[in-house]
Formats: C-alpha cells, sequence, structure tokens
C-alpha cells in the first residue's frame, strides 16, 4: 500500500476551478510535448547523427517515460500538492521545493517568449509588420484566452492539439503508403554512410537534444489539479502519454529516413515539408508552415498556463509573494497569468534590442533547467520510497544516471556547453535564493 504524505500548505490556498475535462487535459499534455522541436528541430539531429537517430530517440523516451512513472507514484503518495514540483519539498525539503518550483517556472516563462517569437516569424512570412508587434498581439491573445478562465484554455489547447496530432497522423499515412508503394522502402536507412554513419557516440551523445524535445509531458501533473477527476487522471495518462509520444515522434521520425536521404536533411528547415515534397503532397511547405504556426501556438498557450500555476504554488507556499495566490472570481490566478506573461513580453522586447545579448542568455540559462527539475524529482520519490516495483526501483537509478551522462555529454559538446554553464548559474543564484529567504532552509 502506498503511503499518503500531506500536501503542506497548499492546502490552505484558495481552490482553483475543476474545470477541465479528460479530453482536455489529455491533449493538453500531448501539447505541451508535439511542437516545433519535432517539426522543425529534429531536423539537427538527423543532421547530425544519421538514421540512427531513432536509437536517440528510443532512449530519450525511455528516460522521460521513468520519469513519468515516478511523478505518477508521487502523486498519489503526495496528493493535492499543486504542481509536480512539490514533490521535491515533501521528499526532501522546503529548499528542494523552493529550488524546482522557481527552476520550473523559469523554463516555462522563457518558453512564453520564445514559442511568440517563433510564432512571429512565422506569421510575418504573410504579414509585413515588425515582428516584436506580432509576437505582442499573439501573446495578447492566448492570455486573455488564459484569463478568461480554464476551460476556455482548455478548449484552446484541445483544438490546436487535436489539429497537430490528426497532422502527424495523416503524415504517417501519407508517407507509410508511399513508403510500400513506389517508394524506396528502406533502403534509405543503411545508405550514405550507415545506419550510424556517424558513429554510437553520435548516438548517445544525441539523446541530449532529443530529450529536450520530450519535455513537456509531466503538464498533466498540473492540469489535472484542476481536472474534474483529478484523483485517476495521473496514473492513468503516464502508464501510456509518453508511449503514444514515443511512436508518434519514433514512426514520424522513420518514416523521413526512409524517404528523405539523412544527408540530405537541411538543419533548421522541415524534415516533415521535405518528406511531403518528395511523396508529392503539393504545398507541402505552406501545409508545414501552418501545422508549426499551430503547434508553436499551442506550446505557447501551454507555457502560459504551466508557469502561471508554477508561481501560483510557489506563492501557496510562500515561496513567491503572497498576492500572487489570489484567484478571481472564474476560479483563474489571474495575477500569477498577467506575471508570467510580463515576462514574456520582457523576452520579445529583449529579442529586438539584444537578440544576441540579453535573449541569448535567458534561452541558455534554461537549456538545462528540465534536467535539474526531474532530478530533484526523481531524488524525492528514492527519499520516499515511492516505486518500488522492479521497473522503477532500478529505473529511478538509472533515469538519474541517465540524466547525468546528458549533463556530462552537454559540457563535452560546446554547442551545448555554454547552456549548461548559463543553467548552472541560474541554478546557484536559485539556491542563493532559497538560503537568504526568510523561511528557514530545512
Amino acid at each position: 500500500m502506498t503511503k499518503t504524505i500531506a500536501a503542506g500548505p497548499t492546502d490552505a490556498a484558495p481552490a482553483l476551478a475543476r474545470s477541465l475535462k479528460r479530453r482536455h487535459v489529455t491533449m493538453i499534455s500531448l501539447g505541451g510535448v508535439i511542437g516545433a522541436g519535432l517539426f522543425v528541430g529534429s531536423s539537427a539531429a538527423i543532421a547530425s547523427i544519421g538514421p540512427a537517430v531513432i536509437v536517440s530517440y528510443a532512449l530519450a523516451g525511455l528516460i522521460v517515460l521513468i520519469v513519468m512513472q515516478v511523478i505518477a507514484g508521487l502523486a498519489v503518495a503526495v496528493p493535492h500538492a499543486g504542481a509536480f514540483t512539490e514533490y521535491a519539498r515533501a521528499g526532501i525539503g522546503r529548499w528542494a521545493g523552493f529550488t524546482s518550483g522557481w527552476l520550473y517556472w523559469y523554463f516555462w516563462a522563457i518558453v512564453i517568449g520564445i514559442e511568440a517569437i517563433a510564432g512571429a516569424a512565422i506569421i510575418a512570412q504573410w504579414v509585413a509588420l515588425p515582428l516584436w508587434l506580432i509576437g505582442t498581439a499573439v501573446m495578447l491573445l492566448l492570455t486573455g484566452t488564459n484569463l478568461l478562465s480554464t476551460r476556455s484554455f482548455g478548449e484552446f489547447e484541445f483544438w490546436f492539439s487535436t489539429i497537430k496530432v490528426v497532422a502527424i497522423g495523416l503524415f504517417i499515412i501519407a508517407c507509410a503508403a508511399f513508403i510500400f508503394g513506389p517508394g524506396p522502402g528502406v533502403a534509405n536507412l543503411t545508405q550514405a554512410g550507415g545506419f550510424a554513419p556517424n558513429g554510437w557516440g553520435a548516438v548517445l551523445a544525441g539523446v541530449t537534444s532529443v530529450l529536450f524535445a520530450l519535455v513537456g509531458a509531466e503538464i498533466v501533473t498540473v492540469a489535472a489539479a484542476e481536472a474534474e477527476d483529478s484523483a485517476t487522471l495521473v496514473a492513468r495518462m503516464a502508464s501510456t502519454l509518453i508511449l503514444r509520444l514515443s511512436l508518434f515522434y519514433i514512426g514520424a521520425i522513420f518514416l523521413i529516413l526512409c524517404i528523405v536521404p539523412w544527408n540530405q536533411v537541411v538543419p533548421g528547415q522541415s524534415p516533415f515539408a521535405a518528406a511531403l515534397t518528395v511523396v508529392g503532397i503539393p504545398g507541402a511547405a505552406l501545409v508545414m508552415n501552418l501545422v508549426v504556426l499551430v503547434a508553436v501556438l499551442s506550446c505557447l498557450n501551454s507555457a502560459i498556463y504551466v508557469a502561471s500555476r508554477a508561481l501560483f504554488t510557489l506563492a501557496a507556499n510562500g515561496d513567491a509573494p503572497r498576492w500572487m495566490v489570489a484567484i478571481d472570481r472564474r476560479g483563474v490566478p489571474a495575477r500569477s497569468i498577467l506575471a508570467c506573461t510580463a515576462v514574456g513580453f520582457a523576452c520579445v522586447l529583449a529579442s529586438e534590442l539584444s537578440p544576441s545579448g540579453v535573449f541569448a542568455f535567458l534561452v541558455n540559462a534554461s537549456g538545462a533547467i528540465i534536467i535539474f527539475v526531474y532530478m530533484l524529482t526523481v531524488l524525492a520519490a528514492i527519499r520516499l520510497g515511492v516505486g518500488t516495483g522492479p521497473l522503477l526501483r532500478w529505473g529511478r537509478h538509472g533515469a538519474l544516471a541517465a540524466m547525468l551522462a546528458v549533463l556530462v555529454a552537454m559540457a563535452r559538446t560546446p554547442d551545448l556547453a555554454i547552456q549548461l554553464y548559463a543553467s548552472l548559474g541560474c541554478l546557484a543564484v536559485v539556491l542563493l535564493a532559497a538560503c537568504l529567504s526568510r523561511r528557514p532552509v530545512s
């Protein structure tokens, strides 16, 4: 029997509206993961690793699967904790909850700015307006959606994510029909240098960049707190969500590699569009631009939601200004939402005034943040004795070792080392803040 642990001060916080349905939560969690990192970012991984990038995705998926299983166990052991970052507080101590919460908030607050800028860049292809103005307009739209009600956020995210899932599904059907029809079959997987043309070291190092594309599966634990039947949602969805996402990622990437030779994939350009062009889909570039835009807007929508709930939970525990914990008559933490989008607006402005200075530092400092948060969560599970089955007993330590290896790989990769060091600097600042904050560190 799983031991239940008190959630702490969050129990006394104002109650958020429980207006999300199961379909909303399902699509919210999918929407946080299926984004531009898949549709465009996968091109860099393919170009640097080759066909064996499929193995990199599988290994990264395994790490996230274990973390999600750990979170599911913690959701049962520490009910009503709020954001999943609070599990670190219950298992390790107040300083860990403070650190995990603020790092997680920072990660998603920066994502708000990044996705707003990415969306603006796409829209600018059709609308002759400055990027900062388009980005501001996009953020105002989705901020309004989040402020209106949790239900309106859920509806927007449901349809955003539905479009993405349907797009991937149709892509898989069209490409599979081409491969097993007039296409080249699987020959491209072993041509142009073989399955692992850059060696298996590149495959293992590639897990570093691929892992970040899968970040966001844990959003389900945040959204479940505002669902009608939150008690059963997390455990049920954690077991299947990442498996479904891995199939989406691995299945789609496998088909791309069968259709387009890996050494013809251009980093920064959508490999999905390249595959559709070979298949003969008219207007492939326009279609993928529209899908990527939907993906970006979906991630922006989710980022505003998650960052505001992380800030709300911090405030409920006394680790952020108490006025942030207030909710309006619709059960929405409006002040937290506005504070988070203010950071997003600042990022958009920084990208305009100092793209290679302030903005570059903000983005780099978020590079390894999520790894630190995941590691604290797994350590909390070990301390609490959550996850006693054979998979989790060994998987918890294996996931910790794998994430440590990812950090080492970042340090040894010139393009990623700056992100690691900036993230470590951010971690040091948060740890110092935890020590200097008024409440004693436990």
